[in-house]
């Protein structure tokens, strides 16, 4: 009965918290991604304090590098990639001019002489996608811009983002001494296994993920511009970032890749190919290099469960669901396990009222 009683404790509080989550979501990401940052960067400020380096002068330290870090992307990367982006907008109608003629000239070469007869409803879905695609794009960028802007604006990023990572990383140890200080003392050390094991899971995918990103942020970045992809930067960094939310960020990216490529340099289906073989590779990097090497099996989230958790979070809480849908997911498989054996050994499960 005790068992049944704390399951339906925690059930309740973690029911309530996602509650608020989700009505705080819109300003909750700059503290979000503050504690992320903290959490990655925890380990080196370890280091460093074992080093004799006080936890506050550590925390400064890692700041400054990481200000000094952005400020450089702002000043050498930021306007290229502005100006990528702005190209790219200006030459969204042509592009998709230019693609419906393709596919027109597609379509004629392949049916033939039956052409004529589909050349109506062709035309007419052709014309559907070219009305409707400037505002579905429209909407998309709205809805984005919707969901993070009451967050992610200038005042949030650049003044409390800073504060929360500073506070965050030099209390670390303060915190979890204050949480484990909560625990229920009946059970101490059973929540601080399972804290251990959702601690070694989560680091896992927070810290080698973010690892994996930036490595395949320079190489699309890198090889597509050297392909002579037009936009090739922008695209390439934003593929590798989006690598931090599994499946969908290179689905986005290599889509986004191809289809470039493909307005740009037909017929030639050599260029083509060269664009569609460094996506491949740099997938084949993450999978069976980056991945394995630098995050390893831990996380341990089956594929359908992945994106399970992804639809639902972002379904949830919108972009913050997003971004930590991974690690959430991660830490409730490792609740899930620890439910289900103690649910194996219950009477609940095997009748016997002395088990």
């Amino acid at each position: 009965m005790q068992i049944e009683r704390h399951a339906l404790f925690w059930t309740v509080t973690a029911l309530l918290f996602a509650y608020l989550v989700q009505l705080l979501a819109p300003v909750l990401l700059p503290f979000v991604i503050g504690l992320l940052l903290a959490y990655f960067f925890n380990p080196a400020v370890d280091a460093l304090h074992r080093l004799g380096l006080p936890r506050w002068a550590s925390s400064i330290l890692l700041l400054s590098l990481l200000i000094f870090v952005i400020v450089l992307g702002l000043v050498f990367l930021v306007p290229i990639l502005l100006q990528q982006a702005a190209g790219l907008v200006e030459a969204a109608p042509r592009q998709i001019d230019r693609l419906k003629i393709m596919i027109e000239a597609g379509a004629r070469d392949y049916l033939g002489p039956r052409y004529p007869q589909a050349e109506s409803a062709l035309r007419s879905a052709l014309d559907t996608f070219t009305a409707s695609a400037p505002s579905l794009l429209a909407g998309v960028v709205k809805s984005i811009w919707n969901q993070g802007a009451a967050a992610f604006n200038f005042v949030s990023f650049v003044l409390i983002t800073p504060v929360v990572f500073f506070y965050t990383l030099r209390d670390w140890p303060k915190i979890v001494e204050k949480v484990d200080s909560w625990l229920p003392r009946d059970n101490v050390h059973q929540l601080r296994a399972l804290g251990v094991e959702i601690d070694h899971r989560v680091s896992a995918f927070i810290r080698g993920q973010g690892a994996v990103c930036l490595i395949l942020a320079l190489f699309y970045a890198a090889t597509l511009s050297f392909a002579g992809l037009e936009y090739g930067l922008l695209v390439g960094l934003f593929t590798g970032l989006a690598a931090f939310i599994p499946v969908v960020g290179w689905s986005l990216g290599a889509f986004t890749a191809i289809s470039l490529a493909i307005l740009q340099f037909w017929p030639d289906v050599m260029s083509i190919s060269i664009v569609i073989a460094i996506m491949l590779l740099g997938q084949a990097l993450e999978s069976a290099v980056l991945s394995p090497n630098i995050i390893g099996a831990e996380v341990g989230l089956h594929p359908v469960w992945l994106i399970f958790a992804l639809l639902t979070f972002s379904y949830l809480f919108g972009f913050l669901g997003l971004l930590v849908a991974v690690p959430v997911s991660a830490a409730i498989g490792v609740l899930v396990r620890f439910a289900l054996k103690t649910y194996l050994t219950s009477s609940v499960y095997t009748g016997n009222a002395e088990a």
